[in-house]
């Protein structure tokens, strides 16, 4: 009501309440109930989360504007209104859908959001969805269609926390905690969470502490989700070993000692290099379609400032019911909306561009590297591999010139499904007719992606597996006309890459080469590796860079159900 940001609203429940008629829809209307979602898109002075991360929250795309259709209430939600839900804003116009929901394990053909994006592709409009939250097993992603931008969450160097300021003692295994310190009210407890017995978790330690009524509680863990999705419910500040080790010395040590907690604390972490993959980010690569390496990018995920309905419950402290108007959050879920507002961005700048230049252009600028120039590493400091991370961490200014893009038209789609021997029905749940089933002459796995993906199998003897795998790729010139590229290839370990031709020159804007990529690999005990292949411009600023992955079948759903 104070701008003009929000141009449409709706919503869709025909298909729940055509379900069950009995069903009492509580909010009828396109209004949010849970805030999740509802991230600030336009310029907001002086937020915070009960005073943490202060300051100006804006959208990536700030002078966009937004549309809202909503088809999840609290009673539930059906795929029908899912799909109604995108079919009108495809109708209505919109440029880029940002969506953070999804399924997993299901065929393509009965994907709701599958189905839907299809149709948004077809008109042009470009969906980013959520890569799901159920890292960090392999295979667990969702949202992996190949003409869906799939977005994983990474973690930046903000942090927010509570900060000690001098530092009492007791041990937080018991149950009765009560019983060992005479005034808990006025006591701040230290607990060693790495050091607990089985079966008793941070929740546990959290509830003994709330329980007996402590002032606050200091909880050393090295676990990062603690650090970062533990849910307090009594004031408390996480250290780790190395901070904990001087608190316990100074508390054992001091004749009276004592704690202060400051809270409300925002800083920026300079020790560990930024940024790395979240732990629960889901990994590919899709079980619904495995032919791509999905997820497609990275985009921030974990205590994003965002604005909620500030009529519902917050924050519950010692059964104090805290209500706010912005939230920090974490999830995939917030990591998509990132790159729909790059995406709409980039439409802005080049309204000729398709979803797949336009995705294209965000994966191949992508930074792979963290801020110490390593590659990015995972939530347990391990290096992330691209069925985690996709291409890197989005880079928008530099998604705004990427030199070359990997266009693909819907008829490139259609020629996808094709060749996956789906029945005419199938087939139909996409191109909503059955005009191209029964021309199929075209059909090909082998989409003009920014990316690659192979997969082995082992031998019934247990030998190691040799293979040989040839994609054809074609680059469309978005730079200035004149333009030189060489290939630079890093090769997976194991396995040799061969690109021909290895220089590609275009005289022309706009003006198209294709080369021919080949993967010899001979594998081992020790799985697949990664690696990729980038094409610099000589002279230039441009470098056009695509992840690749060698895996094996049986690694990928090692961690099936």
């Amino acid at each position: 009501m104070c701008n003009r940001k929000l141009i449409g609203a709706n919503y869709f429940n025909k298909g729940l309440l055509a379900d069950d008629p009995t069903l009492n829809i509580s909010m009828k209307s396109a209004r949010d109930t849970n805030g999740h979602g509802t991230h600030c898109a336009y310029f907001a002075k002086g937020v915070s989360h009960f005073g943490y991360a202060q300051g100006t929250a804006r959208g990536v795309a700030p002078r966009a504007r937004i549309a809202v259709y909503k088809f999840n209430f609290r009673e539930g939600s059906l795929t029908s209104d899912l799909i109604a839900a995108m079919d009108q804003a495809v109708a209505d116009g919109v440029d880029m859908i940002s969506i953070s929901f999804s399924n997993r394990f299901i065929p393509l053909y009965e994907d709701a959001i599958s189905i839907a994006s299809f149709g948004a592709m077809m008109k042009g409009v470009l969906v980013s969805a959520s890569a799901g939250n159920r890292g960090p097993s392999w295979g667990t992603l969702g949202n992996g269609s190949p003409w869906i931008l799939c977005v994983a969450a990474g973690f930046t160097d903000r942090t927010d926390s509570p900060v000690i300021y001098n530092k009492t003692l007791s041990d937080c295994k018991s149950d009765d905690l009560l019983s060992q310190v005479r005034d808990p009210q006025n006591t701040i407890i230290i607990c060693d969470y790495n050091k607990l017995e089985d079966g008793f978790g941070f929740d546990s330690q959290i509830f003994s502490v709330t329980r007996a009524r402590f002032k606050a509680g200091i909880f050393i863990s090295e676990d990062p989700a603690v650090f970062r999705d533990a849910s307090f419910t009594h004031p408390g500040v996480v250290i780790d070993q190395k901070e904990g080790k001087q608190v316990i010395n100074y508390a054992k040590n001091s004749v009276a000692p004592t704690a202060t907690i400051t809270f409300q604390e925002t800083y920026l972490d300079g020790e560990r290099p930024s940024p790395f993959l979240l732990g629960y980010s889901s990994r590919g690569p899709s079980r619904s379609y495995a032919g791509i390496a999905k997820p497609d990018i990275m985009a921030p995920g974990a205590l994003i400032l965002a604005a909620v309905p500030p009529n519902i419950p917050s924050v519950s402290i010692e059964n104090l019911q805290l209500t706010t108007d912005y939230e920090l959050k974490s999830g995939t879920s917030m990591a998509a909306p990132h790159a729909a507002g790059i995406a709409a961005m980039l439409k802005g700048a080049h309204p000729d561009w398709s979803p797949s230049a336009i995705r294209s252009a965000m994966m191949t600028t992508a930074n792979h590297l963290n801020s110490a120039q390593k590659p990015i590493r995972e939530d347990h400091n391990f290096v992330a591999s691209p069925l985690g991370i996709g291409s890197g961490h989005v880079d928008p200014n530099r998604a705004l010139d990427p030199g070359l893009v990997y266009d693909a038209t819907p008829q490139d789609y259609i020629n996808l499904i094709c060749s996956l021997n789906f029945t005419e029905e199938q087939f139909k749940t996409f191109a909503r007719s059955s005009a191209n089933y029964h021309n199929c002459s075209n059909a090909s796995a082998d989409l003009n992606y920014p990316s690659f993906i192979v997969f082995y199998s082992f031998s019934q003897e247990g030998n190691y597996p040799w293979l040989e795998q040839k994609f054809k790729r074609t680059l469309t010139n978005v730079g200035k006309s004149g333009a030189t590229y060489r290939v630079k290839i890093e090769n997976p370990r194991n396995s040799t890459i061969s690109v021909s031709p290895q220089t590609l020159v275009f005289m022309n804007k706009n003006e198209k080469q294709s080369y021919t990529l080949t993967i010899r690999y001979r594998g081992d005990e020790k799985g697949g590796q990664d690696g990729s292949i980038t094409w610099v411009e000589k002279n230039g600023n441009h470098s056009v860079r695509s992840p690749m992955v060698i895996t094996s079948t049986v690694d990928v759903w090692a961690s099936e159900d």
